[in-house]
């Protein structure tokens, strides 16, 4: 990974090689998604890992990038902890998942995952920047790019550096504090000109693994509505449902090991419309 130079006149230059870097990489990948939530605790991270192993399950070659600093769980969510990073020459390798998913995580740095990072916005922009101009993506359908909560420097880090992403992808629960967090969200992302490809509501009614009915514990369509009334697409409801938990905890997302679970057939829908959407 690159280094940060002492002041002097050969910073600019250096500056200038490292956005080149950057943007010779991300050249090579069609399709760039952000994966965003207004608050933390509505599954985003989860959100993003099944639909990159949804995509990769397509036949697109896939990569996920984890720039969640404080809390890295796809590490956790992908069965990946205490995975090493190779270097190739001068170039990180992403990590692989089940042979046909990439994978690069601030937690693969951690030499412990009881490791805190306390770290101030100009080393946030620094590791985002090599995970995308330092990391060997190579040739790539999607990039899938799970967010930390919130509107933060990482946020904002990604957007400048990915210049031109295909958008974002928000993700809420159907309560009212989650929503009202999403308009935050929304703000945004029209604020720094990245579009946004639809809205997802996490946890949308119970599934009991019993008979399948769905129970509206944490109510139901308020993302739906949100969406109507913002004018932004709404991609789908995924619901509360313990083969998430069960994956979660396992390594083992959803969308792969329990494809005909309710929230697995919501995943994979929710999936088709984002390429349907991308393309379109």
């Amino acid at each position: 990974m690159s280094k940060t130079p002492a002041c002097g006149s050969n910073d600019t230059k250096w500056i200038e090689q490292e956005q080149d870097a950057v943007q010779h990489r991300m050249a090579l990948i069609r399709h760039k998604v952000l994966i965003l939530s207004g608050k933390g605790g509505v599954g985003k991270s989860s959100v993003a890992a099944n639909i990159s192993v949804g995509l990769a399950m397509k036949g697109l070659t896939t990569g996920l990038v984890d720039i969640d600093i404080h809390g890295p769980s796809i590490p956790k969510i992908l069965g990946l902890e205490g995975s090493l990073l190779v270097q190739d020459g001068e170039a990180l390798v992403p990590v692989g998942y089940d042979g046909f998913l990439a994978v690069m995580s601030v937690g693969f740095l951690l030499p412990d995952r009881n490791n805190a990072l306390i770290w101030r916005a100009p080393l946030k922009h620094g590791i985002i920047k090599q995970f995308l101009g330092d990391v060997a993506w190579g040739q790539r359908d999607w990039l899938i790019v799970d967010c930390p909560p919130g509107t933060g420097d990482e946020s904002i880090s990604m957007a400048q550096l990915l210049k031109t992403p295909d958008g974002a992808v928000i993700v809420t629960t159907p309560q009212d504090v989650a929503l009202e967090d999403v308009r935050k969200s929304i703000t945004f992302c029209r604020q720094v000109g990245i579009p946004i490809l639809g809205l997802i509501e996490n946890m949308s009614g119970f599934a009991c693994p019993h008979c399948a009915t769905v129970v509206n514990i944490f109510k139901k369509g308020g993302g739906e509505a949100l969406a109507a009334e913002m004018q932004i697409p709404f991609l789908g409801s995924i619901p509360l449902d313990a083969a998430v938990v069960d994956s979660g905890d396992s390594g083992e997302p959803v969308v792969q090991h329990e494809p005909d679970s309710p929230a697995g057939r919501a995943f994979a829908a929710i999936v088709d419309r984002l390429i349907l959407k991308v393309s379109s």
